[in-house]
């Protein structure tokens, strides 16, 4: 079996070294101005190119992304950023504009071009029209079913094809929203997104048998209702169709998350991987270790329409009314292990969250399939011993009776556990 790419997203160098060195075998990040994720972004050209090094040092590939549709204001500068970009050599640019897709091929046709999921490509007469213009990727947009990957990949198997199987899912097609610039004149399609969507709103609709009375609609007394808000997409258990199909790469969204969830997703799908390869069947266990990640709680999309009899009867509801942000999840992320001292057996970590005596924490390392757990008995701050520490107060001491790798994760059962949401 063909196993595919593992290309997940980075936000920063950190987020890039450790989606590599989680199981990775791409990643995607660029900078702000072309980009799709202008907030908390923090590559510069300069940190582009320390991203290609990494890149090529650990023997990984790096995608830049430059899928905005930028407004005229944009195109004076795009020659200059571009032949910058280029000079760096990655292995390929996301694209979704058709004036700067054309310019980059003139200017840079040694660079290989994909086309992103901004184009919203459907059908395989898109894919051959981007493959006609010289694109060797096509990422199809997120509307599509596994049925369909199929479909495309057999009508043209010369074309490269990725396919998103994790992450959040947008009430517009594909990314193409207005609400943004709508409501507060950020442009959704250059980056700036506010997440207009994730809001809670108050509905009113009118009865006419009841004298055009107007009545609210409330999903929650105290805070409305998350209508437009979708559950985050998953797709892993399903990763067994998805790669008969053929795809070259399967992607997952989110430049903005934290260190936690790029590791741990990496973590889960390259298991995953791993297992098809080797002709395993999925381990369940994995969606226990997603489910330690926060989310808007999970479905797998529109990937599996016409599977509806494989899939949960909960993750065919789409719709997450509940809560607009990443509420959910079994686990709370304390931190990457930044140092651990062998003699005293104290782990460093930039602590994210709160963390007490008596607490279970489980570790979870980029070499070892099982985590392990421990109960907290020492906590350490500016080298004094306390009973609490909380998210945001810096660099802490736990002690762990075991010994533990630098870089690994540490997280902290929720003491409101969500027992199942699936």
């Amino acid at each position: 079996m063909k196993i595919p790419e593992l290309l997940l997203p980075a936000g920063n160098l950190e987020k890039l070294r450790l989606a590599y060195l989680y199981g990775a075998d791409a990643a995607y990040c660029g900078v702000p101005r072309y980009s799709l994720r202008a907030r908390e972004n923090e590559f510069t050209l300069e940190k582009l190119k320390e991203g290609v090094e990494l890149a090529r040092k650990m023997e990984k590939k790096i995608y830049f992304t430059v899928n905005a549709i930028p407004r005229n204001s944009k195109l004076g500068s795009f020659p200059k950023y571009l032949d910058e970009m280029a000079s760096l050599k990655p292995d390929a640019f996301i694209m979704a504009d058709h004036g700067l897709i054309d310019i980059t091929r003139e200017r840079h046709p040694e660079i290989p071009i994909h086309i992103s999921v901004q184009t919203n490509t459907m059908n395989y007469a898109s894919v051959k029209f981007w493959q006609k213009v010289g694109a060797t990727r096509v990422i199809l947009s997120r509307e599509v079913s596994i049925a369909e990957v199929a479909e495309i990949k057999q009508k043209v198997p010369n074309m490269e094809l990725e396919v998103f199987v994790h992450g959040a899912i947008c009430i517009a097609h594909s990314g193409r929203c207005f609400m943004s610039n709508y409501f507060k004149q950020r442009d959704a399609n250059q980056g700036s997104c506010n997440n207009a969507c994730r809001d809670f709103y108050h509905i009113q609709v009118k009865n006419p048998r009841q004298h055009n009375e107007w009545m609210e609609i409330i999903e929650d007394p105290e805070e409305g209702t998350y209508l437009m808000n979708s559950k985050d997409l998953r797709a892993i258990e399903y990763l067994d169709e998805i790669v008969k199909t053929g795809v070259d790469s399967i992607k997952v969204e989110g430049r903005t998350k934290g260190e936690y969830y790029v590791a741990m997703v990496a973590r889960a799908y390259r298991y995953a991987l791993n297992d098809l390869a080797l002709g395993k069947s999925f381990d369940k266990n994995l969606l226990n270790d997603l489910d330690k990640v926060a989310s808007r709680k999970y479905f797998s999309g529109f990937l599996t329409r016409g599977l509806e009899h494989k899939v949960l009867q909960e993750e065919q509801n789409f719709q997450n009314y509940e809560e607009g942000t990443s509420g959910f999840s079994t686990h709370r992320n304390l931190g990457r292990v930044l140092d651990f001292d062998p003699s005293s057996h104290l782990a460093s970590i930039d602590i994210k969250n709160k963390v007490s005596q008596g607490d279970t924490i489980e570790v979870f390392d980029y070499l070892e399939r099982s985590s392990k757990t421990f109960e907290v008995t020492e906590l350490y701050w500016k080298g004094e011993k306390r009973e609490t520490l909380s998210g945001g107060v810096g660099t802490v001491q736990i002690y762990v009776p075991f010994e533990i790798k630098k870089d690994s994760f540490m997280s902290v059962q929720n003491k409101n556990l969500i027992a199942s949401y699936r």
